[in-house]
This record gives structure tokens, sequence and C-alpha cells, in this order.
């Protein structure tokens, strides 16, 4: 099968796995993305384009739908109106989570209506969408992100064993990650156990040093305002890494059943659960229920939905 992938940012680490994954079944993608008007831009930086980045991807666009392409898959929202310009083949909506919940949800909602498949990463999503969609979450490479020993992670990316490490795995800048209530809630927590706590902002790293950090940390904290279904919840998950989190997207639905991993509703909620996690000092369960959201899983669901636009 013959795809056309319409991407935002085509150097995203799920999406290179995802496509990974699915030229393991002999799918063949084409990637279409906006041209950057700068040089200047680095890799994690191409969904950062300006609008007119995106409207000189059109004609790219339209001039490959009349090759042999079985379908058409848009990836993110922004790339929705593009993939409908195209008359000629079926379309495949990915919604990621900011773009229904954030500035262009109107734009995705509207996109999806006349989508031929829609895909969001959670039950909440699609509530959210409002409208029938397929609920696939990113998969995760069960092989690169398993349990180590903490103390060898801890030596390999530099921390000291004598503190605890909370991990923020995101770029503190990124406003709806919300790093100042994270700050806040390690603040309080420090009053709460006797080891010191540092707070260990991590982005920006090669995608297959990731492991490494959250094996040497002692919790994961998303404090993020909304969510799709966050990756690095998945990742911490499939390394026994705790996670304390908001409320956001998925993330309470599949961190229900994990020991020693909690959903909260407010700040003096995350430093208490918080402080519990880095007081007992154990790891969670979470890899046991994440199994189903391997690399394989996820190709095989997409590869459906693909069949299901054919038809």
């Amino acid at each position: 099968m013959d795809v056309l992938s319409l991407v935002t940012n085509r150097y995203a680490s799920f999406y290179q796995k995802q496509n990974e994954a699915l030229e393991e079944y002999d799918i063949n993608i084409t990637h279409c993305y906006p041209a950057l008007q700068s040089a200047d831009y680095g890799k994690q930086q191409e969904i950062g384009r300006t609008w007119v980045d995106y409207l000189k991807l059109y004609p790219n666009v339209l001039k490959q739908s009349l090759n042999s392409y079985d379908v058409v898959h848009a990836n993110f929202g922004l790339m929705g109106p593009f993939a409908l310009a195209q008359p000629n083949r079926p379309i495949i909506l990915s919604l990621w989570g900011s773009d229904l919940s954030g500035k262009v949800g109107q734009l995705s909602k509207f996109c999806a209506k006349y989508c031929d498949e829609v895909i969001v990463m959670s039950e909440e999503m699609k509530t959210e969408l409002g409208q029938d969609a397929h609920v696939i979450p990113h998969g995760i490479d069960l092989d690169q992100f398993q349990p180590m020993s903490q103390v060898e992670a801890q030596n390999a990316v530099g921390w000291n064993i004598e503190k605890a490490h909370v991990l923020f795995p995101y770029d503190p800048s990124r406003e709806v990650k919300n790093y100042p209530l994270a700050e806040g809630v390690v603040e309080n927590v420090q009053n709460k156990v006797s080891k010191s706590v540092e707070l260990q902002t991590v982005y920006g790293v090669d995608h297959e040093d990731v492991p490494l950090y959250m094996n040497a940390s002692d919790a994961l904290m998303l404090t993020s305002r909304r969510e799709g279904f966050p990756n690095s919840v998945k990742e911490a998950m499939a390394c026994n890494l705790p996670v304390v989190s908001t409320d956001v997207g998925g993330v309470r639905d599949r961190l229900e059943p994990v020991e020693n991993s909690y959903v909260c509703a407010s700040e003096s909620e995350l430093a208490s659960r918080l402080g519990e996690v880095l007081v007992d000092g154990q790891r969670s369960n979470g890899r046991e229920y994440v199994k189903d959201l391997s690399l394989e899983k996820l190709a095989e669901d997409i590869i459906d939905v693909y069949k299901q636009a054919l038809e």
C-alpha cells in the first residue's frame, strides 16, 4: 500500500517510530511537509513555521495526490485543510492532542467532519471531537523503553545518586506544560522527604537516550494544562517509573490500575502524592499496562483504518 503522509514535524520521534513500524508491514510512505523559509530552524523547531510556509505546501500536495497513492494521511490538525484540498484520494486525519484542544482546535474539528477516517489518541479526545473516531494512541518501543538499574542510569547521565530526581521531560518555555506548577510542587515536596529533591528538565536529547533519564529518575512529573495522551507517560510506564500527573488526556484511565502512580486534581494533591512516591522509593508496575501500546499493534491498527478508508 502506498501512503502520502502530510506532517508538520517529520522529526517527531513518535512519528518516525510509527512509520518504521508501518514499513515493516510493506506500507510505502512518502512524506510531504511545509518547507522552511529560514535555514536557522532546528529539527525540533519545525512546528514553528509561519502560515506562508504552510500555504506553499498546497501545490506540492495537489501534485503528489495525482500519483498512484492509495490514501492521504494527514498527521496533525494543521495538515487537514491541505489533505481536503486534494480531491483524488481517501483521507485519514490523525489528531495528536494540542491540535484539538489548542489554538487550532476549531480548524481540526471542522476538517475532521470531511475526512474519511479520523484517529485520536484517547477516549477523552474522541469525546471532545464530538464525532466517531478510532482511538489509537501513539505506540512505544518496548525494547527501547524498559527497566534498568537506577544507579547505573544515574551514573550514565551524571546525576547525584544521593538525591531524589523528579523528571520534567519538556521544554520549560512551553506554556501548556506548566513548568511553574512543577517547580512549585517540587519546592513543597522538599519538606516532606529526607533527601534533597532536584527537578530535572530534560528535553532536546537524542530519543535513544531518553530511557536512561527515565530509569535514572524517581518519578515523572506531568503538570500539563492539556494533553492528548502524552508519550512521556507511556514511556515512563514502560520503564516502571512512577508518574504523578494532572488530570489530562487519557492519563487517568491508563494510570488507574498502576501502583505508585497518581493523577491529581490540585497542586496540594500533586505535592502530597509526589512526596509519597519519593518516600516509598519503589518503582511502579506500569509496564504491565502498556503492553497493548507496542509499535506492532499501532501499525496493525492504522493499517485497518487505511483499509476502511479504501472501502
